[in-house]
């Protein structure tokens, strides 16, 4: 199950293209990339870092790629998720995944992009002109996953 955690960039094309490598019955691939984005809550962002715990975080991960393939019929899935210093305009994450179809494509991906936001061990801290702050969970991520788990995507 590829998940990987790193403090390394990403080349998405690359990636993905390693995943389909072999599979010729991938009729459809959904890919998602969170960049650093360089205002959040109203302050310039200077610089984001994304602390984890080593070990517990790729399970996470790992689980969070089990369940969508448990509730969808994927061909693979792919998470990288970045770790340290990023200034904005850089990649953080890659979601990938490939199916048969568009729709299990589409869902799986926001499942797990869903899920990873609020389940995976991940701590991210911003330099703002007013100093260092942690980031608390927003509401809207807690809203996303409750869709999943109203629609029984969780079981």
């Amino acid at each position: 199950m590829p998940v990987k955690v790193q403090s390394e960039d990403f080349d998405a094309g690359r990636e993905v293209a390693a995943l389909r490598a072999g599979h010729p019955e991938v009729g459809a691939v959904a890919m998602f990339i969170g960049t650093v984005r360089d205002i959040n809550e109203g302050s310039t962002v200077a610089e984001m870092e994304l602390e984890h715990y080593p070990g517990m975080t790729e399970r996470s991960l790992e689980d969070i790629v089990a369940r969508a393939k448990a509730r969808w019929n994927l061909v693979d899935a792919l998470v990288i998720h970045r770790i340290g210093p990023m200034r904005p305009q850089e990649q953080i994450v890659l979601v990938a995944t490939l199916s048969a179809h568009r729709g299990e494509a589409f869902a799986s991906c926001e499942f797990i992009m869903d899920y990873l936001k609020t389940e995976a061990p991940f701590w991210k801290k911003e330099q703002t002109p007013e100093g260092a702050r942690w980031v608390d969970a927003r509401v809207s991520d807690d809203a996303a996953l409750k869709k999943w788990q109203n629609a029984g995507a969780d079981a």
